[in-house]
């Protein structure tokens, strides 16, 4: 599919690339009823220019480990001129969990839920966090870990880092 052309910066271009959704967390929270129950990746996005980061986020203590990190730690991960701060998958070989299953966790972690979606916790040290975009592709065919793994990869290639919220703990 030519994934290493992906410009993680314009929503046309994710668009392009089969991602569907592009709905705020604020919404989701109400409803995810359109979330597809398959495998597949997802990215969360930010609209804003500059971001505003808060010294204890939403995030919710899972296993009792506090999700905050400091303020510097927050802006060492941020990545300029790029609207995705996560990339997240469900599923895959040996996986169940489905895109609903994971992107409704998400949501429960960043509304201080004890649940099992520590990777992304930066996003809720993230001002507004609420207003963040969640898109989705499905992958009925392919495995999401990998098509993950080529998008990290791909997006370090052209940002030199990792999305901000794709931490390698």
């Amino acid at each position: 599919m030519g994934w290493d052309r992906m410009d993680f910066n314009t929503l046309s271009s994710i668009r392009k690339y089969g991602f569907e959704g592009f709905i705020p967390v604020y919404k989701m929270t109400l409803d995810q009823s359109i979330i597809p129950e398959t495998k597949g990746v997802y990215m969360v996005l930010y609209n804003n220019p500059t971001p505003e980061f808060l010294t204890k986020g939403t995030g919710g203590f899972f296993k009792g480990k506090d999700p905050n990190v400091s303020i510097e730690t927050l802006k060492q991960n941020w990545v300029n001129n790029t609207k995705v701060v996560y990339i997240g998958k469900s599923g895959g070989v040996d996986k169940s969990a489905t895109l609903k299953s994971r992107i409704k966790q998400l949501i429960k972690f960043g509304q201080g839920k004890n649940v099992g979606h520590y990777g992304g916790r930066l996003i809720w040290q993230l001002k507004n966090s609420n207003e963040l975009i969640l898109c989705w592709k499905q992958l009925p065919y392919d495995d999401p870990r990998e098509i993950q793994k080529l998008l990290i990869c791909n997006f370090d290639k052209l940002y030199g880092k990792r999305p901000y919220a794709n931490l390698k703990d």
